[in-house]
């Protein structure tokens, strides 16, 4: 069966990257457009660029694929990078049976992956998408090549993030699904980075606040925070496919270099949870090297 071709999310004023490439000796500038695939009742929207390996990344929750952007364009000169936003965020938006179960995220990109004809790739999520990835390559080992892993989730110890603790207050729920202040995304924000804190700065903040007051996204936020998700800690050391471990010495929660076989570990000194955006050099240049 072949799969529906992509169609097109896109404007100049909405996003654009550009990817140059040297042709006979000439710069050429390649738009990396924002296109959108059905998958399992969404569109998933997504970005793609480069040429090589396929190299799947997936952000956080409360970001999108720009928190992935410029490790991406690092990425592209040697790699197919595939960058979506997850249901639940970004322009993707809600699912329409509101089910935030991480393992379902891990079905609903590996379908996600089939409709875009790329049976095998590697795949790092950061936070939430590092929690995506590791029960991916539990669940679908025969099409993870390589694993990486930056301040990935999965561990029931993990500190919860201001959002998300703001989001399962019972009392401010209902108002959290109408309503979030600007204030509220910059201090979290602020509160998810390390040393690194001047990335946090009017642009981030604007683009953040807005893609979060998307339609029906404030209430995913919600629904997404207040789901149960079985803990499979236990299962990590059943996970095969060769990993690297990115980490913030200041983040907790995580023992995926202790628990999956053979996996490799680098310690970012300080950063914080938003290592993508916080260092993407010191990312994608780990990331490259672990792929080669």
């Amino acid at each position: 069966m072949t799969a529906e071709r992509p169609g097109t999310d896109w404007s100049p004023a909405q996003y654009a990257e550009v990817d140059t490439r040297r042709n006979n000796g000439n710069t050429v500038a390649i738009m990396n457009q924002i296109q959108s695939i059905p998958v399992d009742g969404l569109r998933v929207h997504y970005a793609r660029g480069g040429r090589g390996p396929a190299v799947l990344l997936l952000h956080g929750s409360g970001s999108s694929l720009e928190g992935f952007e410029r490790v991406a364009e690092l990425l592209s000169a040697s790699h197919d990078v595939i960058r979506p936003d997850l249901p639940g965020f970004g322009r993707t938006g809600p699912r329409p049976d509101r089910d935030y179960r991480v393992r379902t995220y891990a079905r609903t990109i590996a379908r996600f992956m089939t409709a875009l004809e790329l049976p095998r790739f590697a795949v790092a999520g950061n936070s939430l998408g590092g929690n995506i990835a590791w029960n991916l390559a539990l669940d679908a080992p025969l099409r993870v090549d390589a694993l990486v892993l930056v301040n990935a989730t999965g561990y029931p110890e993990k500190t919860l993030p201001a959002g998300l603790r703001l989001a399962r207050n019972p009392l401010l729920r209902p108002l959290v699904r109408r309503w979030l202040p600007r204030g509220a995304t910059a201090r979290g924000l602020r509160e998810a980075v390390g040393a690194n804190s001047a990335i946090v700065d009017d642009a981030m903040v604007a683009r953040v606040h807005a893609l979060t007051s998307r339609p029906g996204n404030r209430s995913a936020f919600v629904d997404f925070a207040n789901t149960d998700q079985p803990d499979r800690s236990a299962e990590i050391p059943k996970i095969s496919a060769p990993t690297l471990v990115l980490r913030s010495a200041d983040v907790d929660g995580q023992h995926f270099a202790r628990d999956i076989p053979g996996a490799t570990e680098r310690v970012h000194a300080d950063g914080g949870h938003l290592l993508p955006e916080e260092d993407p050099d010191w990312v994608a240049a780990a990331i490259e090297e672990f792929l080669r």
